[in-house]
């Protein structure tokens, strides 16, 4: 196997590196927080990243369109679900999008990928996620695929999916697109 060796630049060394809990506690402490609107910190920071927890789920209730040009996209209408006096969903097999309770500041310097909790997976329900590119900041949202046949009760402000952050080797323009700022 061969290993990367780190690039210096500017007589500077240079590496991407996954950030530990130590790293995404002190940029919790900037005065643009890397993550604000956590449920439960203590319980949501993880040894190499943070769990994020469901705010909202919605049904697809139209079809999407993804085009060439940006200004062709289409995302699909969604209906929003209403949780039990428990504050418990009941899903059916399916396809549904969650929004996070969480709002994500990415700096310059640092992107983000998340993989859906193992509980989930052995409830045979996974979360499909796309890249938080650096400079990002906003209320994500993602896809939850249901398919256990018997269906999955979920719970509002549950952590579903852990956010694992990784440093860039260098800080880039951040994020432009069109869903800077989304959901907040």
């Amino acid at each position: 196997m061969i290993i990367p060796q780190p690039k210096v630049r500017q007589g500077v060394l240079e590496t991407a590196a996954i950030l530990s809990k130590q790293d995404i506690q002190s940029l919790l402490q900037q005065e643009l927080p890397l993550i604000e609107n956590c449920v439960h910190l203590e319980q949501q920071l993880q040894p190499n990243g943070i769990d994020l927890t469901l705010r909202e789920v919605a049904l697809f209730q139209s079809s999407g369109k993804i085009a060439v040009m940006d200004n062709q996209r289409l995302v699909s209408d969604l209906a929003r679900l209403v949780f039990d006096g428990l504050d418990f969903i009941d899903l059916v097999p399916g396809a549904y999008i969650i929004t996070y309770n969480e709002i994500i500041h990415l700096p310059k310097n640092v992107m983000a990928l998340a993989s859906p909790r193992s509980s989930l997976l052995r409830c045979g329900v996974t979360v499909s996620t796309a890249v938080w590119d650096a400079g990002y900041s906003g209320r994500s949202q993602s896809l939850l695929i249901v398919y256990n046949p018997q269906g999955f009760r979920l719970q509002r402000n549950a952590r579903i999916v852990q956010l694992i952050f990784l440093r860039l080797t260098t800080e880039t323009e951040g994020y432009q697109g069109a869903y800077q700022g989304e959901n907040i």
